[in-house]
């Protein structure tokens, strides 16, 4: 799976603050990514957004 920079993903589960869009700030072995409800960011392994990913906008 190919995720860029600006992406914005969308996750199975919701976020605390109840938005599940993530916008991806950072690529890596670790991506950044950066609620879109409320500004909150997290680090996250690839593997875990295949994971728990639905849908890539």
């Amino acid at each position: 799976m190919i995720i860029h920079e600006n992406d914005i993903l969308e996750f199975k589960k919701k976020h605390p603050c109840g938005g599940n869009k993530w916008k991806v700030l950072r690529v890596g072995s670790d991506c950044r990514l950066q609620c879109e409800t409320c500004g909150h960011q997290i680090e996250i392994t690839r593997s875990k957004i295949e994971k728990n990913m639905k849908v890539i906008k």
